[in-house]
């Protein structure tokens, strides 16, 4: 069994085929991995990176089964706590959930949404999966006329463990995904002081993203609750970040803003207005205006 794993690594690294070797790699992993002990000498092989750049979306019937059966050897795999290990630090839910959102082949999305139920609360992947927006996807999802009740069923098992990571997320941990899915309501948080002044900083984190989405928003959105929440945000910021004026008209938010004082929508409108107030008056006089 050892060999049989060392030697699909060693196909997968040097296709004996430029068109086949690699398929029929795979087909054989797909079959071995369901004994513990390959899965054991495929993982101390260093097998698992070999699979990940095969994980995208396919278009051709041969490259459908190839996706497919590459996903049934990390459905195998994630009953394996080493290979998990190995899986939390690599980009495996980005690759997965693309496949999942443009694959019409039901094999092809039971076999994913089996992985993601068996991760969904191991490591950090309940986080990932929130944050990149997976519980809208599964919403779609269990929308579409399935035939496979075992589908059916991983989904919602998928929805509640879901439904449990959102609940332990921490107050900015759900803002952020408010922000970054462009659901943007009025939630307690966003007129909350306390969250601004214990928040602010995370704020700052990968070159203040969450400001940039909210900009992005301002120019893509047509909700006119979203887009006067992210006004009212852009204008907290500026209230409650030191440097908030000079950052907000860094990112060019201003322009975006200006647009928006003529918005047909009452609410847009009065909070695109006190954003700019804010811009113009800074932190210091700012915080006196309320909406």
């Amino acid at each position: 069994m050892q060999n049989a794993s060392a030697y699909a690594c060693f196909m997968l690294k040097k296709p004996s085929h430029p068109s086949h070797g690699i398929s029929s790699a795979i087909n054989c992993l797909a079959t071995l991995l369901k004994e513990p002990v390959v899965r054991s000498s495929f993982v101390q092989a260093d097998g698992v990176k070999l699979l990940i750049p095969l994980i995208s979306p396919a278009t051709t019937q041969q490259s459908m089964q190839l996706l497919y059966e590459t996903c049934l050897c990390i459905w195998l795999l994630s009953y394996y706590e080493p290979a998990i290990e190995y899986l939390a630090t690599s980009r495996i839910l980005p690759l997965l959930i693309e496949v999942v959102k443009g694959s019409t082949k039901e094999k092809v999305v039971r076999v994913v949404v089996l992985i993601f139920r068996n991760l969904i609360h191991k490591e950090t992947f309940g986080t990932q999966m929130v944050n990149l927006g997976l519980p809208q996807i599964v919403q779609s999802l269990k929308a579409q006329a399935w035939s496979d009740e075992d589908l059916l069923e991983a989904l919602n098992q998928l929805e509640e463990g879901l439904k449990d990571n959102i609940k332990k997320l921490s107050s900015f941990d759900k803002y952020k995904q408010e922000v970054i899915l462009g659901h943007l309501d009025w939630s307690p948080m966003h007129k909350d002081p306390l969250f601004w002044r214990e928040n602010i900083t995370h704020f700052e984190e990968n070159d203040f993203q969450i400001l940039r989405v909210l900009i992005t928003i301002l120019d893509t959105s047509n909700d006119p609750r979203a887009l006067a929440v992210a006004c009212f945000d852009l204008s907290q910021f500026i209230v409650y970040h030191p440097a908030g004026r000079v950052i907000v008209t860094d990112l060019k938010a201003k322009e975006r803003v200006m647009k928006l004082m003529n918005h047909e929508n009452a609410e847009a409108t009065k909070n695109a207005l006190l954003c700019i107030q804010r811009l113009f008056l800074g932190a210091k006089y700012a915080s006196f205006l309320q909406v």
